[in-house]
């Protein structure tokens, strides 16, 4: 089978897009060039044949395969359990943001088993390992920015401590949604907390950019910027 799925994936090779993708993507070198609705339509034919072959079976040599393999995950009609040990043992594969985001977005089981999958959660969120810990943090942006989950989350994001870049990215990213949905809550946070200056400053940048957030609140945020300490 794994043949088989990787032959669909060459045939769906675009030459243009490889080169454009792979600026977006930096240090993969084994990108087909394949978009990414194409292979959701793939990953959803697939998650209605025998998906549990498939994953059982699938090659990893090709960042298409790996994507491939997480979108089938996400896909799957099975229990909620069946899911989550798909999902540990597809973690350790992810080793860039687009893979990543992708897998989370595709993870809409938890949204109707939220609390199973924050205690499955936990240990990504104090992983070393950087696509671990984005892996974690944008599953909270994801499916846990709520009232009920805010509180517990804001600290999370607090308690972050990874040199990672897209580690700090993915915090960034997260609170700027904070703030867009829960704007007192997270400026209160946002005037004390022990971000790092680059994901607090990031943090900032983010919420200027939203077209969520107004001009005069934009202005008050950017004030909020902190300079460029020496090293």
């Amino acid at each position: 089978m794994a043949q088989t799925i990787r032959e669909q994936i060459m045939a769906l090779a675009d030459e243009d897009y490889r080169k454009f993708h792979s600026k977006l993507v930096p240090g993969k070198s084994n990108i087909i060039g394949v978009r990414l609705p194409q292979l959701r339509k793939l990953a959803q034919k697939i998650a209605k044949e025998d998906w549990q072959a498939y994953l059982t079976t699938s090659a990893h040599d090709y960042y298409e395969e790996v994507m491939l393999h997480g979108l089938v995950i996400g896909y799957a009609k099975a229990d909620i359990e069946d899911i989550l040990s798909y999902t540990a043992a597809f973690v350790p594969l992810i080793d860039n943001w687009a893979v990543c985001d992708s897998f989370c977005g595709s993870l809409k089981i938890t949204a109707k088993h939220k609390e199973r999958v924050w205690h499955f959660l936990r240990p990504y969120l104090h992983s070393k390992q950087e696509f671990e810990l984005r892996f974690g943090i944008v599953m909270l942006l994801g499916y846990y920015i709520d009232e009920t989950h805010l509180p517990k989350v804001l600290p999370i994001l607090d308690s972050i401590k990874h040199k990672g870049y897209y580690v700090k990215m993915a915090v960034a990213w997260t609170l700027s949604v904070c703030y867009v949905k829960f704007p007192k809550i997270t400026l209160a946070y946002l005037q004390n907390n022990n971000l790092d200056e680059f994901t607090y400053n990031k943090t900032l940048q983010k919420i200027t950019e939203s077209n969520r957030v107004d001009k005069k609140t934009k202005a008050m945020i950017r004030t909020m910027k902190k300079p460029k300490t020496l090293a």
